[in-house]
């Protein structure tokens, strides 16, 4: 598409002035700008070269060429690229012109915008990114405006909406008009989807937006030819990142400053077991503080100015104050009840003021306003509604309580039993055994009657000093652990200590065990007292309220609450009566419930507990679950299921650190094998089996039968009818979202639309429908365009529920609707590629599960390939329009045997340091190996040492191999030794670092022959290589390594990259024979940073040749 096309660019492009644009907020799990995909493209210095290599390595056909002349013209080739590093271009190290772009210095005016934000240049090339560098920006710093060079072929332009102004360019798009050869720019929404538009000369349903494919179209921005993205300066994307978070500090900073001493120190490692305690709180520590920090930051950047106030009078007579914030679709603004904001006046027609409150309303489908409750309204201008300011009030209560807990648990010997310290730290200690008289009936009086598998988790439970309980969905967790707890406390050990991280998980597990008859106390934050709950009469304030033992502080209760106020005396007393009731109701309880964090509470300060339970303890951190621990812990439960989504970690450099590992799935891994529960009674057969195979080694039964799971009065054409599920084909594409970093996809809205109001029409209420998407954007898409596209009443949409993975984490609904989201050739499915947020989602519903996605992009991703497969057979894999549904006829490679799809070593190896031998656990991809065959292998070329874990499989006819890895003392040289079983053929190589690059370059030497060969060897009939290719400097090089295997030919070629914002590569393996698995432990680092390389090895169909698959976990 040519400029030309649309005329001169001077009466092509008409603009006005702008509003502000949509800011950022929303999902809870990092970013959802595919950072992971940015990776270092795969190419070669000279193209003809490569060619060449390719084909006298592989024959002109692709057909591997075994005979040796092809080696020595392969070793040939190999040894003609040119290993030094280029000479800079001095087009590109002189003085710069102002407009070039800051990462490369690229600065012809036809490739560069400016950033309106930053005052800065970008290109619109890639580089060695996947997106281009000004869209990388816009994303990295959260700006959205940008101006075109005057010398670019449409001059000085600032793009914005025609029809409103809007300047945000990832809502931008362009419709041709069809009376002229016009480019009109509109944003996606309001402007773009207008019925108003069907009167204007323009077709909207031509609308395509300015950014494809992470770039501005080439007929707007110039893309830079690859000669000068070649001669550029080179920048990676994680140099990006880190330049972009130096900006933050020092605007003027340039890729030089990186390289000083003290910019972007990485945290120290978690471990999976600790020498002490001390060594614990000195990893913990730092990464709690990191956390604190970046929460710190996020909510102080989150201040709103000229925000309008509707003010109103609660029934305790204080002040309540309504407001709206610009919406969010990014996933950095997280407000929940009880959150602290302060409220300023800076307007004219009344003095400045400032009032603090506790959020007593969130935004939800009905309506964005907030609603906070002032903790006093003196002097509040309750008259003027406009001119206010929002600031976020951080608070470092829960931080300073982690902080505590691990001092705690540190120094005081007294704050957990010997047993449980030796455990959690990761020491081998004899099994114990609690000597305790068990119940004749496991059942609760109040709670329904336990299947096997429970009653089996709570007799275990009840001997063991530390436990582990899985709870798959559906399975019974809240009842069992409610169970557990009844029984405890009938023992007579003094209160039980009930923990969640999260209210709603608590206030869940209150009720539950409240129905058992035990005299339970609700322990709430001071700043949620005002919140409404299920169980807010046992909320320790509220049942205070209704103490008959002192009638003082009744009197004095009631005194405040008709004032408001008390005089200072009779304030003082109040609170000292009020310490004396809590201490009282506390002693007596049988069960205190509260946060993991609210266990750090003053009032319990002083209170021991024996027997403490955590539920949903792989959602918490691991210093988050110590917080309970640490108040006397001889009797340790903690529930929950690390094959679902763990703990959310804002910091990416703490999480990467190992801080969004559970204490749960840690000792899991150190080899303490959980209680499973296996009886699930939500979902409907059919909709079970698939999970059950995939996440949970087919263990799941099903309490329930189909003939519970058919609804009445509930008409509905299923294409098959004995299975309430379907796949739905959409062909859409993916387009970035208006914060730039989550991602829409407007046809999967239409039909997800048309499939929910199928539904609703067919009998189901709204609230019995779960809309769930991975991504923000389209969420928050979703909810406009069904509430102006819905053909239906406006009202009915507003009732069904549309949200994220994570929101509906421990929840159900009759009917669930999955929207993918991701459509694209060569950027991944992000986060569809975590199988911990496919289980969540495909677990949600009692009655049925429609998936909408486009099949082609998520087959590439194995997990989905299954899936994909699996619908196919049962037939619900179909297309064609919702009345006249028909099975596709798309066809997808054959599934892989999936050994674990969810392993919790693997999530733990893909970053620890550690001897690979710690972590084997029986019955997964880590099984322990016999001696020789397992092998951990470490390097070091910077000045410390990292370890990298892979798993080798067992090669037919059982030649494994075993390796060591040797640094020479002060030197950058390695030696490796290939053991072949039972043949013992020894190689060694050598890994020379090049001058002034972080490259390699590799020489094998084979042992006991004698024969130096550089790009293979041939020690049996046919010829075997073992083919590399790395870049982890400006340009890229090629190892090549050969080994013998086994009478047949082998062929693995690799290609490691390094990931931006992260230099770790996970593990997925997959068996490809029978046999045992094998392990091996590698570590490498290459250069002053750490890249971490793991690969997965997968028999292609009908042949002896291994592909390689590379992503983040």
């Amino acid at each position: 598409m040519s400029v030309e096309a649309y005329g001169p660019s001077s009466q092509t492009l008409t603009f006005l002035d702008t509003e502000e644009a949509e800011l950022l907020g929303a999902d809870t799990q990092g970013s959802e700008y595919e950072f992971t995909d940015f990776t270092l493209p795969s190419q070669t210095q000279t193209g003809q070269t490569q060619s060449q290599l390719d084909n006298q390595v592989n024959g002109p056909d692709g057909v591997l060429q075994n005979g040796d002349d092809s080696v020595v013209k392969a070793s040939q080739l190999l040894a003609e690229l040119n290993f030094e590093e280029d000479e800079e271009d001095t087009y590109y190290t002189k003085d710069l012109p102002v407009h070039a772009c800051s990462y490369c210095g690229i600065h012809d005016p036809a490739c560069v915008v400016y950033c309106n934000t930053s005052k800065k240049w970008f290109c619109n090339g890639r580089g060695n990114t996947s997106g281009s560098h000004i869209v990388n920006h816009l994303v990295r710093a959260k700006s959205k405006e940008v101006t075109l060079h005057k010398d670019g072929p449409l001059g000085e332009t600032v793009l914005e909406c025609y029809n409103c102004g809007c300047r945000n360019v990832f809502l931008l798009g362009f419709i041709p008009a069809k009376a002229d050869s016009v480019v009109v720019l509109l944003c996606r929404q309001p402007c773009a989807s207008q019925s108003s538009l069907k009167d204007i000369n323009w077709d909207s349903s031509q609308w395509q937006p300015l950014i494809q494919d992470r770039c501005f179209l080439s007929w707007l921005v110039k893309i830079p030819s690859e000669q000068e993205q070649l001669r550029a300066r080179q920048i990676t994307a994680q140099q990006i990142n880190k330049l972009e978070e130096l900006w933050k500090e020092n605007p003027t900073a340039t890729l030089e400053d990186l390289e000083k001493p003290g910019v972007d120190e990485e945290p120290q490692h978690v471990l999976l077991r600790y020498e002490d305690a001390y060594q614990y709180q000195n990893i913990f520590g730092p990464l709690v503080k990191l956390e604190a920090d970046y929460d710190k930051k996020l909510k102080e950047s989150q201040t709103q100015d000229n925000i309008t106030v509707r003010w109103d009078l609660g029934l305790n007579k204080k002040r309540i104050a309504y407001f709206s914030l610009p919406k969010t679709d990014s996933g950095d603004m997280r407000l929940m009840q009880g959150d602290e904001i302060c409220l300023r006046y800076k307007g004219d027609l009344a003095p400045l003021w400032k009032g603090i409150g506790h959020v007593i309303k969130v935004p939800d489908n009905y309506g964005d306003e907030i609603a906070i409750e002032l903790r006093s309204s003196a002097g509040a201008p309750v008259e003027v509604p406009h001119n206010f300011q929002v600031d976020f009030v951080w608070k470092s209560t829960s931080f300073d309580r982690m902080q505590s807990a691990l001092k705690t648990f540190a120094v005081d010997e007294t704050s957990v039993s010997g047993y449980i310290y030796h455990k959690l730290l990761g020491h081998e200690v004899e099994d114990v055994v609690i000597k305790c008289q068990l119940p004749k009936r496991f059942t609760a009086q109040g709670l329904p009657d336990l299947n096997h598998s429970q009653v089996y988790a709570v007799k275990t439970v009840l001997q063991r000093p530390l436990s582990l309980i899985q709870g798959p969905p559906g399975t019974g967790k809240t009842v069992t652990s409610a169970t557990v707890v009844y029984h405890l406390a009938r023992q007579g050990n003094g209160p039980v200590l009930v923990c969640a991280p999260s209210n709603i998980a608590v206030d869940q597990l209150t009720e539950k065990i409240h129905m058992s008859g035990l005299k339970v106390v609700r322990l709430c934050a001071k700043s949620r007292e005002a919140i409404d709950s299920p169980v807010s009469f046992l909320a320790l304030h509220n049942q205070i309220r209704n103490m008959d033992s002192i009638p003082e502080l009744q009197k004095l209760q009631q005194l405040k609450d008709e004032t408001g106020e008390l005089s200072s005396s009779d304030e003082k007393r109040y609170r000292a009566l009020k310490r004396t009731a809590e201490r009282e109701l506390l002693m007596n309880a049988d069960v205190i419930c509260c946060t993991c964090v609210g266990a750090g509470d003053p009032r319990l300060a002083k209170m021991q507990f024996r027997s403490i339970l955590i539920d949903e303890s792989t959602q918490a951190t691991e210093p988050e679950c110590m917080v309970p621990v640490i108040l006397g812990a001889k009797q340790l439960i903690l529930v929950g299921d690390h094959c679902q989504l763990g703990p959310v970690v804002m910091c990416k450099k703490a999480a990467k650190a190992g801080l969004s590992q559970s204490l749960f799935e840690r000792l899991v891994v150190l080899g303490i094998r959980p209680i499973r529960l296996q009886v699930q009674y939500r979902m409907h057969p059919a909709l079970s089996a698939f999970p059950s195979n995939i996440f949970y080694e087919g263990s799941l039964q099903n309490g329930v039968t189909a003939a519970d799971r058919i609804k009445k009065g509930f008409d509905f054409q299923w294409p098959q009818p004995d299975k309430p599920m379907f796949f739905y084909v959409t062909q859409g594409q993916e387009e970035i979202a208006s914060s730039g970093t989550s991602y829409l996809n407007r046809t999967e809205a239409s039909n997800v639309e048309k499939i929910t109001t199928r539904l609703l029409k067919a009998g189901a209420k709204p609230d019995q429908i779960g809309i769930i998407t991975p991504y923000e954007g389209q969420r928050s898409y979703l909810v406009q365009y069904m509430q102006f596209s819905g053909s239906l009443h406006t009202k009915l949409y507003q009732e069904v529920e549309i949200a994220s993975v994570d929101a509906f984490q421990g929840r159900e609904k009759d009917f669930i609707i999955l929207s993918c989201v991701r459509a694209n050739e060569h950027q991944g499915i992000g986060f569809l590629n975590d199988p911990r947020r496919l289980n969540v989602a495909l677990t949600r519903a009692r009655y049925g599960v429609i998936i909408v996605g486009n099949p082609k992009a998520l087959s590439k991703q194995p997990l989905w390939n299954h899936l994909l497969n699996y619908y196919k057979e049962q037939k619900v894999l179909v297309e064609g329009p919702l009345n006249n549904l028909r099975e596709s006829l798309m066809q997808f490679s054959k599934p892989r045997k999936l050994v674990n799809a969810i392993n919790p070593g693997g999530r733990f190896m893909s970053t620890a340091m550690y001897d690979a031998r710690e972590a084997l656990i029986p019955g997964s991809v880590y099984d322990r190996s016999s001696t020789g065959e397992e092998l951990c292998v470490s390097s070091c070329f910077a000045p410390v040492q990292y370890i990298l874990c892979v798993s080798l499989h067992a090669l037919p006819r059982s030649n494994t191999f075993s390796v060591s890895l040797h640094a020479l003392p002060r030197s950058n040289t390695f030696s490796v030794s290939l053991h072949a079983l039972p043949r013992s053929i020894t190689f060694s190589v050598s890994l020379h670092a090049l001058p002034r690059s972080n490259t390699f370059s590799v020489s094998l030497h084979a042992l006991p022959r004698s024969n130096t060969f550089c790009v293979s060897s041939c020690f049996a009939p046919v010829q075997y290589i073992l083919c590399v290719s790395s870049c982890f400097a400006r340009v890229q090089y090629i190892l090549c390594v050969s080994s013998c295997f086994a009478p047949v030919q082998y062929i693995l070629c690799v290609s490691l990259h390094a990931l931006p914002r992260s230099n770790t590569f996970s593990v997925c393996l997959f068996m490809l024979c029978p046999g045992p698995i094998h392990s091996l432990c590698v570590s490498s680092c290459f250069a002053p940073v750490q890249y971490i390389l793991c690969v997965s090895l997968h028999a292609l169909p009908r042949s002896n040749t291994f592909s390689v698959c590379l992503f983040m976990l």
